[in-house]
Parts: structure tokens; sequence; C-alpha cells
């Protein structure tokens, strides 16, 4: 069985519990995550659906994605703290910014994706595998 992993938002009002191990761990540089996060690119991990239990209450906004699918972000509306992504099409997987975890050393990225959109000024690992769109298949 999976090692548990916790985390939430920077005031508690949403915690989150996985009992499963990332399915990927990726930064993912497409244009919505950039805009979403205000930063350059996002640290996330996708995970079963199935094993996340969340408590409290995320508010959740949608666009159409990069991938054409529809991106529902969930975040704490009384503190803005981003934690989740849901892909349209892909119900059986949630992402988790990697910074939400009470640990957040525990995972490290192991790709760069949709880097066909970073920024020219970023400098991604050159020891991580590279995917010009994604997100990868699980």
């Amino acid at each position: 069985m999976a090692e548990a992993f916790s985390g939430g938002c920077g005031c508690g009002a949403i915690r989150f519990v996985c009992s499963a191990q990332p399915l990927a761990i990726f930064n993912c540089h497409c244009r919505d995550c950039q805009k979403a996060s205000g930063a350059p690119f996002i640290s996330a991990m996708a995970v079963p659906s199935a094993a996340v239990t969340i408590t409290g209450q995320p508010k959740y906004h949608s666009v159409r994605s990069d991938s054409g699918n529809t991106m529902s972000r969930g975040f704490c509306a009384e503190c803005g703290s981003s934690l989740f992504a849901r892909i349209s099409g892909r119900a059986d997987a949630i992402g988790i910014n990697l910074t939400s975890l009470d640990d957040p050393n525990r995972y490290h990225p192991t790709m760069d994706i949709w880097t066909s959109s970073a920024l020219g000024w970023v400098h991604m690992d050159p020891s991580l595998h590279k995917l010009a769109k994604g997100p990868p298949p699980h």
C-alpha cells in the first residue's frame, strides 16, 4: 500500500489526503498554467481521483486549455491558494500543485510539459524529460 501524503491551502480552510503514489510529476509550461499561477510554470502531480479525499470546499474556475479540453482549477476562496486541476476527459485523475503539499520536497518533477509554450527566459533543468505538448498519458 502506498504511503499517504497530505496538504492544503495557506489558511487551512481546505485540506486533502492522497492514498496513492503519483501517476506523473511535472512542470507545466502551458499558457493556462502561466496565467493561473502568475508564474512561468506550475509544478504538479497527477494522482488517481479516487485516492484523494478533500475536506473544505474548493472553488473551481474552468477554461478551455491549450489541449482543447476543459481545465477546472480548484483554489481556496478564502486565501486564494491554488490546489487542484481537473481535465475533462480525465475523470480518473486529479492534478495537485506540489507547493500545496505539507512536504513539497517529498516529490520532484521528472519532466517538463508544454515546453512549446515555455517562456524564453526560463531555465529548464536539462536532466528532465521534455514534451512539446502534454500532459503525458498515464
